[in-house]
């Protein structure tokens, strides 16, 4: 099945995703599939499964979730990643059903993207792998504050950052940067030194909208 009128962003932290698929919704009258959208089904989802999204549904202590080792946070995001991709399909099934253009920042995998989509509908947005660990904290996302307090009220502060931000290099790795650098659909990297509204007409020419 092909997604004809569905436009994807794929990538990595900190490359400008959640901003473009705004951008291009409000200036093309779209559909707006933010980061996370599936969380729309989050509270009637079976625990057994979907292990991984409902972990943190029904989380009872938070500080659980900071303390998780390297391998414990590179095991949950894996499963869960496949979760949000069986999620996010259903969800499209229904959406497409409309005629407007739908703008997606997105979990579903490149093999997927490459067999439900067209080449010029799926765009790899890509930031250098260290900025999502150095600057994980400094949005002002409520969720990301919220565990950036819980961190700082561990008794070994110094030691939870650190322990977190492996967390974060576990799942940001070149490796997994390279997979998207290598996937065959076109690419943007960010730049520091290129406005946003240039960036908005990269995309759009990368998905022939102009």
């Amino acid at each position: 099945m092909k997604f004809k009128n569905v436009y994807f962003i794929n990538g990595n932290a900190y490359a400008g995703k959640s901003t473009m698929v705004k951008l291009l919704a409000e200036k093309y009258n779209g559909v707006l599939c933010e980061e996370n959208y599936h969380n729309a089904y989050l509270s009637d989802l079976d625990k057994n499964e979907f292990p991984g999204l409902t972990y943190t549904r029904d989380l009872k202590d938070w500080r659980d979730f900071i303390r998780r080792t390297p391998d414990e946070y590179e095991h949950w995001i894996n499963i869960t990643s496949k979760e949000c991709e069986i999620l996010e399909l259903q969800i499209l099934e229904d959406l497409i059903k409309e005629d407007n253009l739908i703008f997606v920042d997105t979990n579903i995998s490149i093999e997927t993207l490459s067999k439900i989509s067209d080449k010029d509908h799926v765009l790899i947005m890509l930031a250098d792998p260290d900025i999502s660990v150095n600057r994980f904290f400094e949005r002002p996302d409520r969720e990301k504050q919220f565990l950036y307090k819980l961190l700082l009220n561990e008794e070994d502060p110094e030691k939870a950052l650190l322990n977190f931000r492996n967390c974060l290099k576990r799942i940001n790795t070149k490796e997994k940067y390279n997979e998207f650098l290598n996937s065959g659909f076109n690419i943007i990297l960010r730049d520091e030194k290129r406005s946003i509204d240039e960036t908005l007409k990269l995309v759009e020419r990368s998905f022939k909208l102009k």
